[in-house]
């Protein structure tokens, strides 16, 4: 009988909260295949244990004395790469600096506990969060930090059609989706993406978005049209689904149940794009773990649309496209840089 090795994944805690660190050291404790190696209250004590005790992933706080988080992230990046997860407030300045670190290489983000939302759920979501970032694949361009897409480089469409690009996305999608949608031309069809991200966060992620690209970007409100130019982010904690009237394409943005354990789901909305645009559209599954979206890929393609899966090598985690790609819903595997413009060439083949 062969033996099984368990490795458990070594968590380093840093937040200047005693309490915090308390509480997270005594739930994660607990649980299987993960061990607290030790904790930190600020970064420079943080650095000597990093060096010390080689964790897999570290889980940081973005607001703390003597050095913030995002410059400690930066700087860890550059020298260390690792697997980080940042604990956020859900405040307006929480959720702008949660977004920093993500576009600085933060594999993932967590909303910290709060008067809505209690610590056991807290703890929950984080346990399930470290298994996946100690996975995820840190490379430079996961840290590069931003987009390298300038304004001459972005790619141009002939004529404006009545596609439609339908995006999801999971861990690593921040920076997957910054590069794909700073690539789009104005007049690029309408878009929707669905990126796995706390409530409040998305809002944020928008308006940083909007910033960087020639598109709108704006978080989706029910009943937003789907028109050229447009992009829509479904709210974190909602779903978003697309609907028709006539020749008129809109969105419903609504509650319910998590579908492939997610609010929102790829799943839902793909599912929606493939009953009401059908050969219409146009599909790109990129970075995230699980299989939110695989098989709505596949409605997708079924449906008639064209459909398009990130490569592994570009991939931080490569679960969603492998996936899509395994039950068959991903006509091409693309590396990320080139999905935004295989989704221009097909949104421009006639049907």
């Amino acid at each position: 009988m062969l033996n099984t090795i368990t490795t458990n994944v070594r968590v380093l805690i840093v937040d200047d909260s005693a309490i915090v660190r308390k509480i997270l050291s005594a739930h994660l404790g607990q649980q299987k295949g993960i061990e607290v190696v030790g904790t930190a209250p600020d970064p420079y004590i943080a650095r000597d244990k990093i060096l010390a005790l080689k964790p897999d992933v570290l889980t940081l706080d973005v607001e703390m004395p003597k050095m913030d988080g995002i410059t400690f992230l930066r700087k860890l990046m550059k020298h260390y790469p690792m697997p980080v997860i940042i604990l956020s407030s859900l405040t307006p300045k929480g959720s702008k600096m949660a977004l920093e670190a993500l576009e600085a290489g933060a594999v993932d983000v967590i909303s910290k506990p709060g008067p809505a939302y209690s610590v056991g759920d807290a703890c929950v979501e984080l346990v399930e969060k470290i298994k996946i970032a100690s996975r995820a694949k840190i490379n430079r361009n996961t840290i590069s930090g931003e987009s390298s897409v300038s304004s001459s480089e972005r790619l141009s469409m002939t004529e404006t059609t009545n596609k439609i690009f339908a995006i999801g996305a999971s861990t690593g999608g921040v920076q997957a989706l910054t590069q794909v949608l700073a690539s789009m031309p104005s007049n690029a069809p309408g878009t929707l993406v669905v990126q796995h991200m706390p409530v409040r966060f998305t809002a944020s992620f928008a308006e940083r978005l909007n910033k960087e690209c020639a598109v709108e970007v704006v978080e989706a409100k029910d009943g937003d049209h789907v028109v050229p130019g447009r992009v829509l982010i479904a709210p974190g904690g909602l779903h978003m689904i697309l609907q028709r009237s006539g020749a008129n394409y809109f969105v419903a943005v609504k509650d319910g149940p998590p579908v492939c354990r997610q609010r929102p789901s790829v799943e839902l909305m793909f599912n929606s794009v493939a009953k009401y645009a059908g050969a219409n559209a146009i599909g790109a599954i990129l970075t995230g773990m699980g299989d939110d979206g695989a098989t709505g890929l596949l409605n997708m393609r079924n449906s008639g649309a064209r459909t398009i899966a990130q490569d592994e090598a570009s991939c931080v985690v490569f679960g969603m496209p492998k996936e899509a790609i395994e039950r068959g819903g991903a006509e091409k595997i693309v590396p990320l840089l080139d999905v935004a413009r295989t989704m221009i060439s097909l949104a421009q083949v006639k049907s």
